[in-house]
């Protein structure tokens, strides 16, 4: 794997790697060092949950295959944790179903092995604009997204419905984005995969069907103190069609 030509980050990043494979972890530290992010590095799906719980790390490269426990089960963990950190998952196997699998718990993006540290520098580059939040300047009113009593702060990410904060995944933000940007329309799952993943899945939308769950567990099960039942549902399913966003009936 050839360096990539150098270029400038404009903010430092801190890059978490988990590889098993010695020569395979140090090329990729000494090629993601060289294009200025600040890279640390594990070898196990344990010491990998324990490093990136100490070092908070921007993005996370995480190989499946690692001798303990494998990518999928670290993520999981990361994700039970409440780490939302964007991953970018690196496997032997260009498997559409790994794919999935990789993206549904919690994965950002998928890179097959080979593959050239200059495509990974601009994945990276790719996942980072898209998680990354904005502080540099306070919202206007088109970076805030409402539905009803549903709001989205496009500057900072923050997320409340009926005043109450909800935790999302950077995934689950720009699922959610999307959804409340189309509010009132049906969305097709192959839209969504276009819009918010930007792959395409030979028509296979588990992780639309994933993600569309994760989000009714955390928006549609709200429950107000002092109320004995749910907020109404905001997150619909049309049949055959996709996905509505609305307000209350």
């Amino acid at each position: 794997m050839p360096l990539p030509p150098q270029s400038k980050v404009p903010t430092v990043a801190k890059i978490v790697v988990v590889d098993d494979e010695p020569s395979i972890r140090e090329l990729l530290v000494a090629g993601l060092r060289y294009v200025g992010f600040d890279v640390l590095n594990a070898a196990t799906g344990h010491s990998a949950i324990q490093l990136i719980s100490e070092a908070k790390p921007d993005l996370i490269v995480l190989d499946v295959m690692l001798p303990d426990q494998d990518g999928f089960t670290v993520a999981r963990s990361l994700r039970g944790r409440g780490v939302t950190t964007p991953i970018i998952f690196l496997t032997a196997k260009d498997d559409t179903s790994d794919k999935v699998k990789g993206l549904s718990v919690g994965g950002d993006d998928y890179l097959t092995k080979p593959f050239s540290l200059e495509e990974l520098t601009a994945r990276i580059h790719a996942v980072l604009r898209r998680t990354r939040v904005k502080t540099n300047s306070p919202p206007d009113n088109n970076e805030i997204l409402q539905v009803g009593d549903l709001k989205l702060n496009l500057a900072t990410y923050e997320v409340d419905r009926a005043g109450i904060p909800i935790e999302l995944s950077p995934t689950e933000l720009k699922l959610l984005a999307y959804l409340m940007s189309n509010s009132g329309r049906v969305v097709s799952k192959e839209q969504i995969l276009d819009n918010v993943w930007h792959y395409d899945f030979a028509g296979d939308a588990n992780i639309v069907e994933s993600y569309i769950s994760y989000l009714r567990r955390k928006i549609d099960n709200l429950i107000l103190p002092d109320a004995y039942a749910p907020l109404p549902a905001m997150i619909h399913t049309k049949r055959g069609l996709g996905y509505l966003l609305k307000d209350m009936p």
